[in-house]
């Protein structure tokens, strides 16, 4: 894509969810002839184009309709430092911001992956913004060779060797704030440990057998598009991130399809799924690392047509914390949720058959501590619904706190719920 285009695409995304304001932000790239590419000085964000973009010449030349942003002297001064580094993202999503104003770094350490993506996180001492001083203090730290750099009382600064890369750590470590800040309204969060990341190291790689597709049915072209529908529908819900959230959906027998690992879900298409025939994965794809979980569950539940897996920060406050979650608040969380037990982090490494037992019809969502939330369904709809009903209702939880007292749906209406919908 022309730095122009990529530099809209991904400042939409950055506005869209509410990660900078209408002044806020910038992006730039720095393309192989030395040019930097970088979003214009007061322009809104929601209304931005590709020919709004600013390109300053290696000689210090300004080509485009508008001033590059006030922040280019440092975007300027990293590209000079680092090298090795091709793009920058500068904005103040609010959970980030409130780090940036206790001048404190998110903890990368709530779940597996977050660390790997996000890498060390340096922080930049305060200075003006748009001065040499903030330049040269933010590229002391890039120097040092931290890639994400928290401001004070400012924002964070990410570079990357390209946008789509800094984007991901950029969004990993907004995830992170945000878990940790609704984790620490109801406890203290607790942090991975060295066993823990070892654990997911040694069973994060399997060896597929492979087989090579022979064209599809229309059952699984129908899951393939009906799957990217509620993928980028949890996308846009913030209930997945670009890195991650896994969805499956079954076929024929115990063949299903499920995500591919790796790839960002918002453009995620049919094509890039994956199907799992006769415990085989396709040819020349990798699909997701929770796979034999996924592999077990429709082995062992003829009920459940889809399975997710995902990492909603509301309910994930619940996941990194003692406190446990209770579905009793209104009719439609205690019907759709049930139970929702909490299960131990190696719950989807050591024995995946035993926790695939665990989500019967009676317990169809379960949460793993320090790692996801499990959700099954009778279908995709009913899956998603699960999930979006456990965020919302955590979301509830959490807020009801600062309140009073939650007053839980007692034990008789709790019977007459399970009449009522058949529930026993």
């Amino acid at each position: 894509m022309h730095p122009g285009d990529q530099l809209l695409l991904f400042m939409e995304r950055i506005y869209k969810y509410g990660m900078t304001t209408t002044s806020g932000g910038n992006l730039s790239i720095k393309d192989d002839k030395g040019d930097i590419w970088i979003t214009p000085a007061g322009i809104d964000k929601g209304s931005l184009t590709a020919r709004d973009m600013v390109c300053v010449k290696a000689d210090g030349t300004v080509e485009g309709v508008h001033r590059p942003s006030s922040e280019f002297p440092f975007h300027n001064l990293i590209y000079k430092s680092r090298p090795d580094l091709k793009a920058i993202i500068h904005a103040h999503p609010p959970a980030l911001v409130s780090f940036s104003i206790v001048r404190r770094i998110p903890d990368t350490r709530l779940l597996p992956n977050e660390r790997r993506i996000c890498g060390p996180i340096g922080i930049a001492e305060y200075a003006l913004p748009g001065s040499e001083e903030l330049g040269r203090k933010i590229a002391d730290v890039f120097v040092k060779g931290y890639d994400t750099v928290m401001l004070e009382n400012h924002g964070v600064v990410i570079g990357a060797d390209n946008l789509f890369k800094a984007f991901q750590m950029f969004e990993t470590l907004d995830f992170c704030a945000r878990l940790e800040i609704e984790a620490r309204r109801i406890g203290e969060p607790k942090l991975l440990t060295d066993e823990n990341y070892e654990m997911v190291r040694s069973k994060g790689d399997v060896a597929y057998e492979n087989y090579k597709p022979q064209g599809r049915t229309t059952l699984e072209n129908g899951a393939r598009k009906e799957m990217c529908n509620f993928i980028r529908r949890s996308y846009d819900q913030r209930l997945f991130t670009s890195t991650q959230g896994t969805f499956s959906r079954r076929t024929e027998g115990n063949d299903f399809v499920i995500t591919p690992y790796g790839l960002d879900r918002n453009y995620m298409e049919p094509s890039d799924l994956i199907t799992i025939k006769d415990g085989k994965t396709e040819e020349g794809k990798v699909p997701s690392k929770s796979v034999l979980l996924h592999k077990a569950i429709y082995e062992s539940q003829p009920h459940v047509n889809a399975v997710l897996i995902a990492h909603p920060p509301h309910i994930m406050a619940f996941a990194v914390t003692e406190l446990a979650f209770d579905s009793r608040t209104i009719p439609e969380s205690y019907i759709l949720l049930r139970g929702t037990p909490k299960l131990p982090f190696d719950a989807v490494y050591r024995d995946p058959e035993q926790t695939a037992r665990l989500l019967n019809v009676s317990t169809p969502l379960a949460i793993v501590e320090n790692n996801c939330v499990i959700v099954t369904g009778k279908s995709l709809l009913e899956a998603f619904d699960r999930l979006e009903v456990a965020e919302y209702s955590a979301k509830s939880v959490l807020a009801a706190r600062a309140l009073g007292d939650i007053v839980h749906i007692d034990d008789s209406c709790i019977r007459d719920l399970e009449v009522a919908f058949n529930l026993q």
